[in-house]
Order: structure tokens, then sequence, then C-alpha cells
């Protein structure tokens, strides 16, 4: 009976890759907002009704295909995180390469979690702990710097509303930072975002040539901003 069950249980765990896999090209070639059951199962040779057992409806596909796009950008930063150097300003620029270098070779999944709202979409709660994945890379470096001395204070020049939701934040995550720190994380973590979207999205295209150095310099500003002071 083990057998059997794992037997099911990868050919079910193949057929989910092979639907996720086909609705990925479905994404690249239609864009979010065409996503469609059907054209998956055309596509895959199944009826309608079979690909409805692995997910019920479009949306329960589209978390997925969520799930795994924050998941995958999550990963490459941590595991960039991981393999840095030591000091901080090498860790922190580690993980804004790592993102930079996974939406440049998945665009249209880095498209469907950073570009424009799908309509009649509403995200589940499921997806909030795969996106705040590189955030939290952000975030520890920023820790360890503090925890070590090498963080440059603040201050408390934000308006105190910021401040409050950078310690709720902080305390939402665990990490013990100053509530400035935290506000500065947030924005870069933001701008971060900006910078990787308007070289996915094309709007550097006649604009920045030298993108890798561009890239680097912004880089390195934004852990100035966040305080990380051998930047």
């Amino acid at each position: 009976m083990a057998a059997i069950r794992g037997a099911r249980e990868r050919a079910r765990a193949e057929i989910t890759a092979a639907i996720r896999d086909e609705a990925r090209r479905r994404l690249a070639e239609d864009g979010a907002a065409k996503l469609s059951l059907r054209a998956v199962a055309r596509e895959l040779g199944m009826v309608s009704s079979a690909l409805y057992r692995y997910y019920p409806s479009r949306d329960d596909l589209l978390t997925a295909l969520i799930v795994d796009a924050y998941d995958g950008v999550g990963a490459a930063a941590e595991a960039a995180l991981r393999a840095a150097p030591a000091d901080p300003p090498a860790r922190w620029a580690a993980v804004c390469r790592a993102v930079r270098t996974w939406a440049l070779a998945h665009p249209h999944e880095y498209a469907l979690i950073h570009g424009s709202p799908v309509p009649g979409y509403e995200a589940p709660e499921t997806t909030l702990a795969p996106a705040s994945r590189v955030g939290l890379c952000l975030f520890g470096v920023v820790v360890d710097a503090h925890r070590e001395g090498g963080l440059e204070d603040q201050g408390d020049a934000w308006p105190p509303g910021a401040l409050a939701d950078a310690a709720r934040i902080g305390e939402q995550i665990g990490m013990d930072l100053p509530p400035a720190s935290g506000a500065a994380v947030i924005v870069a973590w933001a701008q971060l975002h900006g910078l990787v979207s308007f070289e996915v999205f094309g709007q550097f295209t006649g604009v920045v040539e030298a993108r890798d150095a561009f890239f680097d310099r912004a880089v390195a500003g934004l852990g100035r901003s966040v305080g990380l002071a051998a930047y």
C-alpha cells in the first residue's frame, strides 16, 4: 500500500509541476489577467474537469504561481546571503544583486509579483511569508550590523507614524532594530524593487546602458541610506 501511495504522490507531483510550467508559459504569452484553466488544460491535453482536481479555480493556480515566484527570488537572495563575505556591505550588495539577477532571468514571474495587479484577484495570506523573504534578508543584514556596532544612527527625523510602523514590523519579524533604521530598510527595500522593475519593464532603455555599474552604484547608495557606514 505504501508503494502505491508513493507512486500516486509522485504522479500527482509531476502533473502539478506540468500544470504550473504550462501556466508560466501562458503568463509569458498572454499575461496574468488572461490566465485560463481551460487554456492550460487544452495545452496539456487534459479535460478541464481533470485539471480542477489539482487547482479548483484560476485564483488557486495564480496563487501557486505567485508563491513559487516569491519563493524563487527569496531563495536566490538567501543563497547569496549565505555565500557572501562576512561584512555587512558585501552581504547587502549580494542580496540586491541576487534579486536583480533572478528578476532578469524570470521577467514574467517577476512581473506577476511586482507588476500590475491582476483584475479580480486578491492574494490570500498564504502569500505573505514567501513575499517577506527578500525583505527579511535585507533586515537581517542591517540587524547584524547594528548588533556588531557597524550601523550609523538614523536619528529620529521620521514622522511618528512611520516610526510606529517600523517598530511594529520589527516586533512582528522578531528583529531588534531601532525604528528609524527599520523605516530606512523599508524604504530601501521598495527602492530596490523600483530599480529592478525599471530594468525588467524596459524603462531604462535608451537611458541607462551601463546597467551593471549603475545598479551597483545605486545599491551602494541604498546601503548608505540604511546606515551601513563602511559602504
